[in-house]
């Protein structure tokens, strides 16, 4: 017989026939065993995953993206802003270009046309009050008289544009400035401008300020003898400032004298010949035949204003320099007369005097012969309406009606001034541009409006000064 060899027959063994009779255990000989138990560890932290990252970085460069965008839309809107206005931190240079307002009249050109030191004195009023822009303040101040000298005045006047060699005078008026004044340092240094000379002062010795004429302008001969009475003397010498300007020898356009070395004319007179050779000036004309005795003056530069239409005559006016200057001192039919400070109000219905030249059989069919005539100026909107070109009269131009008929107006030349007088000196207002319709009646002639066109004026004098 085969035994099982997993019974052990050994004395504490217990036989397959005895473990069938075994009788079951109860729960009382159970015994607890130890059961060991293997702890389970805790699940492991779970990391970003790369998707997670990537998304992150989507987002980063999403919104840095838009800030960037957003940044450089708000650069765009400043920097819009800043080209369509006025410079935002200081002055608009003429080339677009800006400087700090501390440099805006500091006696140095900072700007390329040099726009920063141009219109920093000027002349106010009819007593030709000297003021000069502050760059402290932001305001005109006049100038105390206290230590003011001859020197400083015939600088003044080069800053506007006058040459050195025909200044007039200062003199002194009372003038209250409740902003202050300036005054001259003790020394004065002919090199440096006029701006650099100048300090602020709160005060000013009995209020005592600086007039200033650079010419000795504005004055008639026996100008007592007005126009229109008993003793009236040829228009000639009435009227001294009063050229003709001619060309191939032959009188095209008159012309009024502003200083020793200029003259105003109008732009359609010169625009189709600006060559100076060909232009010739006489002055002092007394009687038709003076042409023939008085001396022709050369033309060194011919200026038409840039901006003239031919269409619409805006613009309408030119400047004339002269080789040599005009000797006021040797003849008393020749002055200049006086234009238009700031400050001197003209405007209708005020009265002047017109002078234009006229070719007449007086004593020669080719003589020249001076015609006056008293005006009134009319408002804009009342020129527009007697005009059969309503809404040509712009800023530009003044209208003057006149006041009596006078026989050969109609066939009067242009370029002549149309004068006005003021606090005892004679302003020029305007240069002839077209004449009143001669066929109709009473139609108002039309003229440069030289208060419009002073800073031009001026510009072109200071820029062709030492020429």
């Amino acid at each position: 017989m085969i035994q099982n060899p997993y019974v052990d027959s050994g004395p504490g063994s217990i036989r397959e026939d005895q473990w069938m009779n075994l009788s079951p255990l109860s729960r009382s000989d159970v015994k607890p065993q130890f059961v060991h138990r293997v702890a389970l560890k805790p699940p492991p932290e779970i990391g970003p995953t790369r998707k997670s990252v990537k998304q992150r970085c989507v987002r980063t460069t999403v919104v840095a993206v838009i800030c960037l965008l957003l940044l450089l839309l708000v650069a765009g809107v400043l920097l819009a802003y800043y080209l369509s206005s006025s410079c935002v931190h200081g002055m608009r240079c003429a080339d677009g270009s800006c400087v700090w307002r501390s440099q805006w009249c500091d006696g140095v050109t900072d700007c390329p046309a040099g726009r920063d030191e141009a219109d920093c004195v000027r002349l106010h009023g009819s007593g030709f009050l000297l003021q000069i822009y502050s760059t402290q303040s932001g305001t005109w101040r006049t100038v105390c008289s206290h230590g003011w000298t001859e020197r400083q005045g015939r600088a003044s006047c080069r800053q506007v544009g006058y040459s050195s060699g025909t200044y007039f005078k200062s003199g002194q008026q009372t003038a209250d400035s409740g902003d202050g004044y300036l005054m001259a340092k003790p020394d004065f240094d002919p090199e440096a401008s006029i701006l650099q000379q100048l300090v602020l002062s709160n005060t000013c010795p009995n209020n005592s300020a600086v007039t200033l004429r650079c010419t000795d302008c504005g004055r008639r001969v026996n100008s007592s003898r007005a126009p229109g009475g008993g003793q009236s003397p040829p228009p000639g010498a009435a009227w001294p400032w009063q050229v003709s300007l001619q060309a191939s020898g032959s009188h095209r356009c008159g012309g009024a004298v502003i200083a020793p070395y200029w003259v105003v004319t109008a732009a359609h007179c010169v625009a189709r010949d600006s060559n100076p050779a060909d232009w010739a000036l006489y002055a002092g004309m007394v009687e038709p035949l003076d042409t023939l005795f008085n001396p022709a003056y050369r033309v060194s530069r011919v200026i038409a204003h840039e901006g003239f239409d031919w269409v619409t005559r805006r613009n309408d006016i030119a400047l004339m320099k002269l080789s040599e200057h005009l000797d006021f001192t040797a003849s008393s039919n020749i002055r200049p007369v006086c234009l238009p400070n700031v400050g001197v109000s003209i405007s209708a219905p005020q009265r002047g005097w017109i002078t234009q030249f006229n070719r007449t059989l007086y004593g020669d069919s080719g003589s020249l012969h001076l015609t006056e005539a008293r005006v009134s100026l009319i408002s804009t909107a009342d020129c527009n309406s007697s005009l059969a070109d309503q809404g040509g009269i712009s800023r530009d131009m003044l209208c003057a009606r006149e006041t009596q008929a006078v026989a050969n107006m109609c066939r009067a030349d242009s370029g002549g001034p149309l004068v006005s007088l003021q606090d005892g000196a004679w302003w020029l207002v305007g240069d002839r541009v077209r004449g009143g319709r001669c066929t109709e009646h009473n139609k108002p002639g039309v003229y440069g409006n030289v208060t419009y066109f002073l800073d031009w004026i001026h510009h072109q004098m200071r820029k062709h000064r030492d020429d």
